[in-house]
């Protein structure tokens, strides 16, 4: 076969490719605006299996798991969306979201839990550090959440789990974090009640309450 020939087959074979992947992609796009989260996470791995090097397929798939309550399927789609573009903040912030899930799941392990609650700070320190100006300031908020449910894991754990100094000093990194958020947004009444709640759990570490 001509070397011209080759080319030419890969050439179309190449374009019948992206073509159905671009289908699979827009079907999965449409599901998602219509909420269909499940619908939208089928049709976007057809999308990953025709090329699974497309950041965009990865990322809405990821976000299909997210919705869907598929935790660790989402964490997986990122993970890969990651390896391709590093320097995605909003990747990193729902990845870290679901790990905040799977760190609070019951069925897990401690060690499992540490692993997941501690993602998800390191998540949301890398998206701070890609986007130090996000306007809405939702990883910073996200991220204060995130120490606190640490540092309630910290605290309440038993055996090697436990921390008590990691445990306050997380608690402390919430407040800071949240008060950097309502300085910012000093009307924000509901990041008030999250420094409220972050400051009653550290009043009864400390012994303060």
């Amino acid at each position: 076969m001509k070397i011209s020939v080759i080319i030419s087959f890969l050439i179309i074979s190449s374009l019948e490719n992206t073509s159905a992947q671009n289908a699979y992609v827009k079907l999965g796009q449409q599901a998602l605006m219509d909420g269909d989260f499940k619908v939208a996470a089928a049709q976007l791995e057809k999308a990953c299996l025709v090329d699974s090097t497309n950041a965009n397929a990865l990322w809405l798939l990821g976000y299909s798991y997210y919705h869907s309550e598929n935790y660790k399927k989402s964490i997986t789609a990122y993970n890969k969306e990651i390896a391709i573009n590093p320097v995605d903040a909003n990747a990193y912030y729902y990845r870290a979201r679901a790990k905040s899930y799977l760190g609070k799941d019951n069925q897990m392990s401690a060690a499992d839990k540490e692993k997941y609650l501690y993602g998800a700070i390191f998540d949301l320190t890398k998206a701070i550090s890609i986007d130090p100006n996000d306007k809405k300031n939702k990883y910073l908020q996200t991220r204060g959440i995130a120490y606190r449910e640490y540092g309630v894991f910290k605290l309440q754990s038993n055996g090697h789990a436990y921390d008590k100094v990691r445990g306050i000093n997380s608690l402390k990194a919430s407040i800071a974090d949240l008060e950097r958020v309502l300085a910012d947004n000093p009307g924000r009444m509901d990041i008030s009640s999250l420094i409220d709640l972050s400051r009653q759990k550290l009043d009864e570490a400390t012994g303060h309450h």
